[in-house]
């Protein structure tokens, strides 16, 4: 009977949120009996529940087995006020910054311990590029994702030390060369990678943030991927600044982040 289950008391659509519920930043990929466990529900009900996730697209099935969360989500979070009048707020500024340097831009923002792109322009080099709309990549490794955790509270900064992965022999995984990294990303107000992500692709990102009584506040990264070979790149932080700034003022104008 529909509804029916052998866990008592718990809805079709709560034994369903707490599948959703199991995957986080810090895992992003289960296997179907890591979800049962996480989520108290038996094998047999996690598989039924796993199988209709995945057929509507709240989930995706990879080739080893494992779930992720699926595109459909990623879509109906793009409806989220926040990320909806940031991705609208920015879009003439990205377009403009793209137009001037041709390079491969992107918008990001802090999503646990990655990185979430939110947007991007693809640029005229053929360069390796890692990242989509909607995929997140390790805040460590990453231009925008060191701008982003260089102005996160200090937990978040404690638990990403704990877990730096090497993504490439380039990646930066001593917590206390990170530490010093992070604090020069503060000081002067951008970060730099260089085949840490990915071989062949280096980065440049700058903090967009909006003004409050507070304080500033860091809202999303914006960034570049180029060829490590570039020499220029001090050269072009001048220009990720304006465009940053322009979209800082337009999402304080617009929204109350007070």
């Amino acid at each position: 009977m529909a509804g029916r289950s052998s866990a008592p008391g718990r809805s079709v659509t709560s034994r369903a949120l707490a599948i959703l519920d199991a995957f986080d930043a810090t895992t992003p990929r289960l296997s179907l009996s890591e979800i049962a466990q996480r989520s108290a529900l038996p094998l047999a009900t996690a598989h039924r529940l796993l199988g209709e996730l995945t057929a509507w697209g709240a989930l995706h099935r990879r080739s080893d087995g494992r779930y992720e969360i699926g595109r459909k989500l990623w879509d109906l979070g793009l409806l989220a006020p926040v990320q909806l009048e940031l991705r609208q707020v920015a879009a003439p500024f990205l377009q403009d910054l793209h137009t001037t340097i041709r390079d491969t831009v992107h918008l990001a923002v802090r999503e646990g311990l990655q990185a979430l792109y939110v947007e991007r322009i693809s640029g005229r080099e053929s360069v390796p590029i890692v990242s989509q709309v909607g995929s997140r990549l390790p805040l460590h490794a990453t231009g925008v994702g060191k701008v982003l955790l260089a102005s996160a509270p200090l937990d978040v900064v404690e638990q990403a030390l704990r877990s730096l992965s090497r993504q490439t022999r380039h990646t930066l995984v001593d917590p206390g060369r990170m530490r010093r990294e992070l604090a020069e990303v503060r000081r002067r107000r951008y970060a730099r990678t260089s085949e840490e992500m990915s071989p062949g692709a280096a980065s440049l990102a700058v903090p967009v943030q909006v003004e409050r009584r507070g304080g500033p506040l860091v809202v999303a990264a914006l960034g570049i991927v180029v060829p490590p070979h570039r020499r220029d790149l001090p050269r072009l932080v001048p220009v990720l600044e304006m465009a940053a700034r322009g979209i800082g003022r337009e999402l304080a104008r617009t929204r109350d982040f007070h």
